[in-house]
C-alpha cells in the first residue's frame, strides 16, 4: 500500500477555496469536480501504454495508447458522487458502480442498502469519498468489493484524518490511498479537522 498526497498548487488552492464556510453548493460543487479531474491524472499515472501505428496528416507513427486498464468508478454513496463527473471526464469509458450503506446502531455492523457493479471482475476499481474520517464506511466497502471478486482497488478522497489513513493501511495494506489533504485530526463527533464539514451536506445543499 502507498499514501499518495497530491500537493498540486491548482489542487490546493481549489481545495482552500472549498474549505470556506461561506463557499455556496454550486461552488462547492464545481470545485469538487475539477479537483476529481486533477486528482485523476495521479491516479492514472501508471497505466500501462502500448503502441499503434496511426498516419498522422504528415507520416505514419507508432502512437502511445492505453492499454489494458479497465476502469470501474465507485463512489461511496452519497458524497462520493461528487467527485465521479471529475474522473468521467478523463475517463469517459469508465463503468460506474454504486455503494451504499450505513452501520447498525445495534449491531455495529454496515448494512448494504445498494451494491451495484459491472460484471467484469478484472477492472481496476476507484472508490471515491470525499472524506477519509474514521476510515469505517471505507474499509467496510472495499472488503465488500473485495468479497465480490475485485483484486485491483484504489481508493481516491479529498481530505482524510491520520486515524482513517491508519485504519485502511491496517485492514486492506494492498489498496493505494490517494489524497488531496492529510489533516490534523478528529474532533468529538469524528468530524475531520479542520476539514471541510459535512460533504453530503455541502455538495446536495442539504445543511
Amino acid at each position: 500500500m502507498a499514501l499518495h498526497i497530491i500537493d498540486h498548487p491548482l489542487v490546493q488552492h481549489k481545495l482552500s477555496l472549498m474549505r470556506e464556510k461561506g463557499t455556496s453548493t454550486m461552488k462547492f460543487r464545481e470545485l469538487l469536480k475539477e479537483i476529481a479531474m486533477l486528482m485523476g491524472y495521479e491516479i492514472t499515472r501508471d497505466f500501462p501504454l502500448t503502441y499503434e501505428e496511426i498516419e498522422t496528416p504528415l507520416q505514419k507513427m507508432n502512437a502511445p495508447k492505453i492499454s489494458g486498464k479497465k476502469v470501474v468508478i465507485v463512489p461511496i454513496l452519497r458524497a462520493g458522487l461528487g467527485m465521479v463527473d471529475g474522473l468521467t471526464s478523463l475517463i469517459p469509458s469508465a463503468r460506474i458502480g454504486h455503494i451504499g450503506m450505513y452501520r447498525d446502531e445495534e449491531t455495529c455492523l454496515p448494512v448494504f442498502y445498494y451494491y451495484k457493479m459491472p460484471v467484469n471482475k478484472d477492472r481496476l476499481v476507484i472508490v471515491t469519498d470525499p472524506m477519509l474520517a474514521t476510515g469505517g464506511s471505507a474499509c467496510d466497502a472495499i472488503s465488500r468489493l473485495k468479497e465480490d471478486g475485485y483484486k485491483s482497488i484504489r481508493l481516491m478522497c479529498l481530505v482524510a484524518s491520520p486515524q482513517g489513513v491508519k485504519a485502511v493501511e491496517e485492514k486492506h495494506p494492498d489498496v493505494d490511498i490517494y489524497l488531496a489533504s492529510l489533516d490534523e485530526g478528529l474532533n468529538e463527533k469524528n468530524y475531520i479537522l479542520p476539514g471541510l464539514g459535512d460533504a453530503g451536506d455541502r455538495i446536495f445543499g442539504t445543511r
